[in-house]
C-alpha cells in the first residue's frame, strides 16, 4: 500500500510533476526574452540569491553554470549574508544583475537586500523569481538607473505547507532556463515530469520505515548545494528529531563522518557523470564497510537503490531532492508532528519576518 497523507506538503510534493509539465511553454517563452534582456543590458556579473532554500538554488546552479547570457560570471550570494556583511559585497553595481529567488517574496531578507541595493547599488539591474504575485519581490518598483524584470511562477508553487517543495524545484528550474541557453524547459520540464512521477510513486511505495537516528545527504558538484537543501527538508519537517549533515562525498571523510552513529540514514546522491560517480559509488561502498550498523542508500543511474535518470546534474537535483521530500513527510508523520507546521509553538516560520534591519551607509 502506498503511503498517503492529508497535509498540503504531501500534495504540493506530488503536484509538482504536473506544475514543470504546465509551466514547459510558458516558461521557454519567458527565459529566451529574460536571456536577451539580459545579454543586451551588458551584464558581467550575476548574482544568484535568496535566504535558507532560496539561497541554495544559487549554490546549485553557481556550482554548474560558469558563465550566464553574454558570458557573465556567475556567484552564489545568499541574503543572509549581504544583508549581515554588506561591506565584503557593494560596489558600484555597474554591469550587476542580482537575481533574487523568494517563494513569498517577504522574508525579512529578502526585504534587506531590495534595501541595500537601493541605497548602495541602484545601478545593479535586478531579476526576480518569485511564486507570489503580491509579495514585494514581485511588487516592489526598483529605482534608476538598474532596471528589473520579475518572473512569476505558476500559482501553484507558492506552497502553503511549511516547507519549500514545489517552490524550490520550480525556481530552480525557472532560474537554469533563464540561465543557460542550452537547457530547453519546452522539452525537459515534460521529460522531467515524467521521471518525477516514477520516482514519487516508487518513494510512496515504499514499506514503512521508520524515522533514523540521523539523516546525512551527500553529493558533488551541483548536487552539494541540492545536499545541504535535502538536509535541511529533514531537519526542518521533523522539528530537529532527525539531526541532519550534508557534504560533498569526497569531503565527508574528512572530519565530517564523525557524526556517524548506530541507526544513521546516508543518502549518496550520484553524479550523472560516470568520473564523479566512481569517487561517490566508492565513498557510499566504503561507509557500508565501515558501519555495518546504518542504512547507506545511493541515488542516481542503472544500478543505485533509487533510480534516478543520469543527465545535467543541475536538472538532476529536482528529482534527488524528491526523496528527501517524501522521506520528511513520512518521518514527521510517524514522529506524530503537524507536517503543515512541525513548530506548533511559533520558534520557527514559513516566512522569516520580524529580523531587525539596520540601515548600512558606506
Amino acid at each position: 500500500m502506498s503511503f498517503e497523507h492529508s497535509s498540503a506538503t504531501w500534495s504540493e510534493i506530488l503536484a509538482q510533476p504536473e506544475i514543470w509539465r504546465g509551466w514547459a511553454e510558458p516558461l521557454a517563452r519567458e527565459a529566451a526574452a529574460t536571456r536577451d534582456w539580459i545579454a543586451a543590458a551588458g551584464i558581467r556579473e550575476i548574482w544568484l540569491c535568496g535566504a535558507g532554500s532560496s539561497a541554495f538554488i544559487g549554490d546549485v546552479l553557481a556550482a554548474g553554470i560558469a558563465t550566464g547570457p553574454g558570458g557573465a560570471r556567475i556567484r552564489a550570494v545568499a541574503t543572509t549574508d549581504a544583508v549581515a556583511c554588506p561591506a565584503d559585497y557593494v560596489g558600484s553595481g555597474e554591469g550587476l544583475l542580482v537575481v533574487q529567488f523568494g517563494r513569498s517574496g517577504d522574508s525579512s531578507e529578502s526585504i534587506g537586500m531590495l534595501d541595500l541595493l537601493d541605497a548602495a547599488m541602484p545601478r545593479a539591474h535586478r531579476l526576480h523569481v518569485t511564486c507570489n504575485p503580491t509579495g514585494a519581490l514581485a511588487c516592489r518598483a526598483a529605482p534608476d538607473p538598474g532596471r528589473l524584470r520579475v518572473l512569476r511562477l505558476p500559482e501553484a508553487t507558492h506552497d502553503t505547507g511549511f516547507a519549500m517543495t514545489s517552490s524550490f524545484t520550480t525556481m530552480l528550474l525557472s532560474a537554469l532556463a533563464c540561465l543557460d541557453p542550452g537547457f530547453d524547459a519546452a522539452a525537459e520540464l515534460p521529460e522531467l515530469a515524467d521521471q518525477a512521477g516514477t520516482l514519487l510513486a516508487a518513494l510512496a511505495a515504499e514499506p514503512e520505515a521508520r524515522c533514523p537516528e540521523r539523516a546525512v545527504f551527500l553529493g558533488a558538484g551541483p548536487l552539494k548545494g541540492l545536499a545541504r537543501e535535502a538536509a535541511l527538508k529533514v531537519l526542518e519537517l521533523t522539528a530537529g528529531a532527525c539531526p541532519t549533515q550534508w557534504d560533498s562525498p569526497l569531503g565527508y571523510r574528512h572530519g565530517p563522518k564523525a557524526a556517524i552513529a548506530p541507526g544513521t540514514l546516508v543518502a549518496v546522491m550520484i553524479h550523472p557523470d560516470p568520473y564523479t560517480a566512481r569517487y561517490d559509488l566508492d565513498v557510499a561502498a566504503e561507509l557500508r564497510s565501515q558501519y555495518p550498523g546504518i542504512a547507506v542508500v545511493t541515488l542516481g543511474p542503472d544500478g543505485c537503490d533509487l533510480e534516478v535518470a543520469a543527465g545535467d546534474p543541475r536538472a538532476a537535483a529536482v528529482l534527488h531532492v524528491l526523496a528527501a521530500q517524501v522521506w520528511a513527510v513520512r518521518w514527521s508523520a510517524e514522529l506524530g508532528l503537524e507536517v503543515d507546521n512541525p513548530f506548533s509553538a511559533g520558534t520557527l516560520s514559513r516566512v522569516v519576518s520580524g529580523v531587525t534591519l539596520y540601515p548600512w551607509a558606506a
